[in-house]
């Protein structure tokens, strides 16, 4: 993030993007900040040379943040209230293939505690570099992924899969067909994957109309935006009669 704030805003502007994720962002610190444009970021880091997760939001949006939780250098979440509706923003960044298994380990039950303390009820969107290949095909997996991956699932790929079917969770990505280059989210030399995912309550599914990665940005060297849209759905209450006879003017 260091000298990409202004940047990273603008973009959010350009691309109408509400609400982002943010992973490796190497600020030490637990603060929330302005990054121009209207936008603000929340994040957490422990160390100014590795790791650090973030949520930026929309100017609009801050008022509405309920609770605030910094569980790790690895994940975080916000709370917010929109329209009546609880909506919780959660970002994760997953150790790299090469790192110890006690590590990748500690995530997942970091994760895998942020989500047992949200109620049921409540939305949940992840946003989340997992480092990891959930790959293309869905055999076996039909209730939490699409068939919309890319290449070969790896080991690292299989834990996302685990974690959405214990949680009850959709990898969104792979539902919506796009070309190749829409789907591809870290590219570097010869290299062409999908590590970064979004993740949301099988139940809300239906509520994102569109999910791909962004092109033709450059605030990342290697990994490339992935935006969805989401509508969330507002149920209102009708005021009952008796309601509308007890108000008094005063």
């Amino acid at each position: 993030m260091t000298g990409k704030g202004r940047e990273l805003a603008d973009m959010m502007e350009r691309r109408k993007v509400d609400i982002l994720c943010v992973q490796e962002t190497r600020w030490k610190g637990s603060k929330a900040r302005s990054i121009g444009a209207g936008f603000k970021l929340f994040y957490y880091g422990v160390d100014s040379k590795r790791n650090g997760v973030g949520v930026v939001l929309k100017e609009e949006f801050v008022r509405n943040v309920l609770e605030m939780k910094r569980v790790s250098d690895r994940v975080m979440s916000l709370k917010l209230e929109i329209e009546g509706v609880m909506l919780n923003v959660v970002s994760g960044y997953a150790p790299q293939v090469g790192c110890e298994l006690e590590e990748k380990e500690r995530f997942w039950s970091e994760l895998d505690e942020v989500m047992e303390s949200i109620p049921t009820g409540e939305r949940v969107v992840i946003g989340a570099d997992f480092n990891g290949h959930v790959g293309e095909g869905n055999t076996g997996d039909e209730e939490v992924m699409g068939k919309f991956g890319v290449k070969e699932r790896n080991l690292e790929g299989q834990m996302v899969v685990d974690f959405a079917k214990r949680m009850d969770m959709a990898v969104v990505n792979t539902y919506f067909q796009k070309r190749e280059e829409h789907r591809v989210t870290y590219k570097s030399g010869g290299r062409r994957t999908q590590v970064d995912y979004i993740l949301c309550r099988r139940g809300n599914l239906k509520e994102i109309s569109d999910c791909k990665v962004v092109v033709g940005e450059s605030v990342a060297r290697q990994h490339r935006m992935v935006v969805c849209r989401m509508t969330l759905m507002v149920c209102r209450k009708k005021r009952s009669k008796i309601e509308i006879e007890k108000k008094t003017k005063w």
